[in-house]
């Protein structure tokens, strides 16, 4: 809209326009990723600063020196006590000098502290100070330029320079606020909060760069609807402004939090850390809020639309899971079934996916009611979410055994950080689960703690497995005694093989991992070995992925307010998300949905 101030002829619906054009491509190349570019943004905020800072102290000496003394904390009280409440309501116009300050402490995750504070000492804060001191000294002598303060500033001859390079710093600060909801939307659906959403990675070296596609069209469309909708800056930024000092006052909260729990100082120090900086963003609070009905209600509103999204689904969430466990099966009941389960065992391993980390899930026992026969080998696997932000592959994997040896019925419990990807293979997790479940029957072997076959426990103790690493070798030996090892091709085994492609992030070319049993422990025990032999043979005759396909109503004596949320936002969402099976990246052909009706 500031171009205006040298073409007075440009309408507002050409300023328009242009603005929606500069919107639809950026949002449309957001899926190429931001890697190639991304070295000019630090040249771009660098220049932007210096013209920042050199046209204030070309306006400083050219129109009032003295006014630097406007700098004295004397003003600060000298304004007030003259405006009054005019004075403490232009507060909420201040916020927009401000912005960018309440996400710094984001920064953490990719600088260091002394990095982060001598680039605001050194460079930021003064190119700021300059550059409204010299707003300030060109308007004391031009008042009727307030409309447009900074651009009536800039020296004619060096206008256009100037605005082409506020145009890119929009366009960078842009880029910047849709990488971070896209990091952050990605780590919510990780803790449960959002639906599933399809994640793509845009970059094969910079774990960070994803692209989300529902979330950047929505960004979109809502972006796209302000600036046709407002067709001002006025109002764009008092609903900045409104959801900027919110973002502070949130994170002061929260650091209070952090203070007195996890860093375990002083309730005292905590409240007087909170009181002092959350009066004054609470003063900014109170003025920004006589904004709202100039376009600050625009951030409250969609505040409120996401919270409530996010509050339905992750309440959603947590009452489909406590129905799990109020109706999952008997361990007792299921074990005194035999060995059999009281039905046919056909060749193959059986993957049944749930949210349980103990007991069977009521999928299970719903499926071998109406369909009494399942897999040789049974594997419950519950994908767990931990509040880090990656786990170790030395710790990921955790492995159990339900009920005696006999049974062949085991516990994977995969646990992931809130950055932590899923393979984009799924023979890549075949392999890994073979690879520990077969080291969790040697390490049960050996460990003192483990009770003997005959013994029915009910839900085994788990243990910590490693993962296959990624630069194993194309033959996998089973040597029943210790870790896994690699054996040259022309090894004499005597082999029960699994062919099974691996992908790798940086490589296209699929490659075959055999997995053998070797001949050259003969003091291996019998039942061990025939229990690795069993898995090697169920392997070879195939895994199936058994998943519930949920439906979640509200019980009949719900209050009305229940029944919306779940029977129709919690419906809606759910019926339109991605699936499951689809961003855990298993194969379709494999894949045995359950349906079954959650009344919670």
């Amino acid at each position: 809209m500031d171009v205006r101030v040298i073409i007075y002829d440009l309408v507002a619906d050409v300023a328009v326009l242009v603005s929606c054009c500069i919107l639809v491509v950026l949002f449309g190349i957001q899926h190429i990723g931001t890697h190639r570019i991304s070295f000019l943004f630090a040249p771009i905020v660098l220049f932007w600063l210096l013209c920042n800072s050199s046209i204030g102290v070309y306006n400083l000496v050219t129109f009032n020196p003295g006014i630097i003394g406007a700098l004295s904390p004397y003003y600060i009280y000298h304004f007030f006590r003259v405006s009054g409440r005019d004075g403490w309501i232009s507060l909420g116009g201040v916020l927009l000098c401000i912005t960018g300050s309440e996400a710094m402490y984001a920064d953490l995750g990719h600088f260091s502290k002394n990095s982060i504070k001598i680039a605001f000492t050194c460079l930021v804060y003064p190119s700021l100070v300059l550059g409204y001191i010299g707003q300030a000294a060109y308007l004391s002598k031009n008042l009727e330029d307030v409309d447009h303060g900074f651009f009536h500033s800039i020296p004619k001859p060096i206008f256009w320079p100037v605005f082409i390079t506020a145009m890119l710093v929009s366009i960078v600060g842009s880029q910047a606020v849709i990488t971070a909801t896209f990091s952050i939307v990605k780590q919510c659906q990780t803790l449960g909060f959002v639906p599933w959403v399809k994640v793509v990675h845009t970059s094969s070296t910079i774990h960070g760069q994803i692209y989300i596609p529902e979330v950047n069209w929505i960004m979109f469309v809502l972006s796209l609807s302000v600036t046709v909708g407002f067709q001002s800056t006025i109002e764009i930024g008092n609903a900045y402004g409104i959801a900027v000092i919110v973002v502070m006052l949130v994170t002061t909260f929260l650091t209070t939090l952090v203070i007195a729990v996890v860093w375990q100082r002083s309730t005292l120090l905590a409240c007087l850390f909170f009181c002092i900086f959350g009066s004054i963003e609470a003063l900014y609070l109170s003025s920004a809020l006589f904004k709202v009905k100039q376009g600050g209600w625009v951030s409250l509103v969609l505040a409120g639309v996401i919270m409530s999204i996010m509050y339905v689904w992750h309440y959603g969430t947590i009452k489909k899971y406590e129905f799990d466990l109020q109706n999952k099966v008997s361990m007792k009941w299921l074990l005194t079934l035999g060995p059999s389960l009281g039905i046919v065992r056909v060749p193959g391993i059986g993957l049944i996916y749930t949210e349980l980390v103990t007991g069977v899930p009521a999928i299970f026992s719903h499926f071998v009611t109406n369909l009494p026969a399942f897999h040789q080998i049974l594997v419950f696997v519950c994908m767990k979410s931990v509040p880090v932000p990656f786990v170790p592959p030395n710790e990921r994997y955790l492995v159990g055994r339900v009920g005696s040896k006999d049974y062949r019925m085991y516990r994977c419990v995969v646990r992931s950080g809130y950055k932590d990807t899923y393979g984009n293979d799924d023979s890549e997790f075949e392999n890994q689960l073979i690879y520990n479940l077969s080291e969790f029957i040697q390490t049960e072997g050996s460990a003192p703690w483990v009770q003997s076959s005959s013994e029915m426990s009910l839900d085994g103790r788990m243990t910590v497995m490693g993962t296959l690493s990624g630069n194993f070798d194309s033959n996998i030996s089973l040597p029943l005694s210790g870790s896994a090892r690699a054996l040259p091709a022309h090894s004499s085994t005597n082999s029960l093989e699994s062919s099974m492609g691996v992908t790798s992030p940086n490589i296209i070319r699929k490659r075959q991992v055999h997995f053998n049993i070797s001949k050259s422990d003969d003091e291996t025990d019998p039942e061990i070995r025939q229990e690795l032999t069993d898995l090697m043979d169920a392997k070879e005759a195939g895994i199936a992925y058994v998943m519930g396909h949920s439906y979640v109503k509200a019980k009949r004596s719900s209050s009305w307010l229940k029944t919306f949320a779940i029977n129709f936002v919690y419906s809606f969402l759910h019926r339109n998300c991605r699936e499951p099976s689809t961003a855990l990246h298993i194969p379709h052909m494999s894949l045995i949905q359950v349906g079954m009706v959650y009344y919670v």
